[in-house]
């Protein structure tokens, strides 16, 4: 194995894996997405320019990755009567429960608009890296952006401190 390779994923891989569970909304599913993406990087790492960061080349298979197996998944999803029963957030801490409610609002959101958000505020890229890692415009990623923080604000309850200071108790922003 490819020590540089090897390197790469011991100090970056937590980051990307925790990428992948916001875009998923599960952490199994995230782990097996890392796997793929990681299994397909290796393949291409000898042809990579590793003197550069290849953050965004595994950054950009995740997302297509993700969107390619929620495509296929879509085809084959079997609806319901009864949806089974889910573990309450009661034993966390606020902390915890807070980090729950979020993600539970995060995958109930389109896969576009979770993506938007998941690059522009937990990786912090710009619009412009957004876009170009989604294959679309700067004006979609603001679209899926400001669309996806509108569902999110009605998904969360307005008691839940998200992004509050202790001076400001008037609900999510």
């Amino acid at each position: 194995m490819d020590t540089s390779f090897a390197d790469f994923v011991r100090h970056r891989g937590d980051r990307h894996l925790r990428t992948a569970v916001l875009l998923t909304g599960d952490w199994h599913a995230a782990e097996d997405l890392m796997q793929a993406c990681l299994g397909k990087l290796y393949r291409v790492w000898h042809r990579l320019d590793t003197s550069t960061e290849p953050d965004a080349y595994l950054r950009r298979m995740l997302v297509n990755t993700h969107r390619s197996w929620w495509r296929a998944r879509w085809r084959r999803e079997v609806p319901r009567a009864q949806l089974p029963d889910l573990p309450a957030p009661g034993d966390m801490s606020d902390a915890g429960a807070t980090a729950e409610d979020v993600r539970s609002a995060l995958a109930k959101l389109p896969v576009r608009q979770r993506t938007a958000l998941v690059l522009r505020f937990f990786e912090d890229l710009s619009e412009a890296d957004v876009a170009e890692v989604m294959g679309c415009s700067a004006g979609t990623v603001k679209t899926h952006t400001h669309r996806g923080l509108q569902a999110m604000r009605r998904l969360i309850a307005s008691d839940t401190a998200v992004n509050r200071s202790e001076t400001e108790r008037s609900g999510v922003r």
